[in-house]
């Protein structure tokens, strides 16, 4: 007689685990870790990675979509980068389920941020791929007010969070919390913040190009030049050239 097979309401973190490690790939394991700047000194030093695609994280967070919450905060903690994408991806889709109740979203907000807190969340993917859903959500039906453990943290991907939780303000046109944000990292000495707040101006930008043209005008001074050139990314030619001219 058959087993039955496992119910994905009593799959665990370790099922996750095996279910990735499965998939490893050396040779990309390599590629990644360069991609991803692991080296010494760089700002995913000694990050581990197995040589899952995204693809192929994606397709194993949507096969494990019903992992219970604890499960999926567990195997987040996981040493191994495409772990911790996979888990993280999946409390993204607790998240956003529609079954899910105002305590859980609370509960995944607040493990969310200890994650952070913890070095778990610590490279641009992660970020961009689950912070603007998780975060950024939260902040929009909370208040802004919740972003400041990141914004204040002092710490470069907890502050990248509170950045790139911006979008759903700014997909609402609610643009005066995104000014603001930006306004405060604009003079953060980091590259990968620079092209967050481009990102995020660019943004508002496909919503309100006159707001964004007067906030460049008072601002392109003070801004980082990768941070000007994402943001007028989307701007003619002769204008990007007027904005990329700095004034004597």
């Amino acid at each position: 007689m058959k087993k039955d097979p496992i119910s994905p309401k009593t799959r665990t973190a370790a099922d996750l685990e095996h279910a990735m490690l499965a998939q490893a790939n050396p040779p990309d394991a390599e590629i990644l870790m360069r991609f991803f700047k692991t080296d010494p000194g760089q700002y995913g030093e000694g990050d581990m990675f197995l040589g899952c695609k995204n693809p192929v994280t994606r397709r194993t967070a949507k096969a494990f979509r019903d992992l219970p919450i604890r499960e999926a905060v567990r195997a987040a903690h996981s040493k191994w980068h495409e772990i911790r994408l996979c888990a993280l991806l999946i409390l993204l889709g607790h998240y956003e389920s529609k079954n899910a109740c105002e305590k859980e979203r609370a509960t995944i907000f607040e493990e969310y941020a200890e994650l952070a807190r913890g070095g778990f969340v610590n490279n641009w993917d992660l970020v961009d791929l689950t912070a603007p859903g998780i975060t950024g959500t939260y902040a929009f039906e909370h208040g802004v007010d919740t972003l400041e453990r990141f914004a204040a943290s002092g710490r470069l991907w907890e502050e990248r969070i509170a950045v790139l939780s911006m979008f759903p303000f700014i997909r609402a046109n609610q643009l005066y919390e995104p000014f603001r944000m930006v306004d405060r990292f604009l003079p953060h000495p980091h590259d990968l913040m620079h092209k967050a707040c481009g990102w995020m101006l660019r943004e508002i930008g496909k919503r309100d190009r006159a707001a964004l043209t007067d906030y460049l005008l008072k601002n392109k001074a003070v801004m980082s030049r990768t941070t000007l050139r994402y943001a007028i990314e989307h701007y003619p030619e002769p204008e990007r050239k007027a904005f990329l001219t700095r004034d004597k």
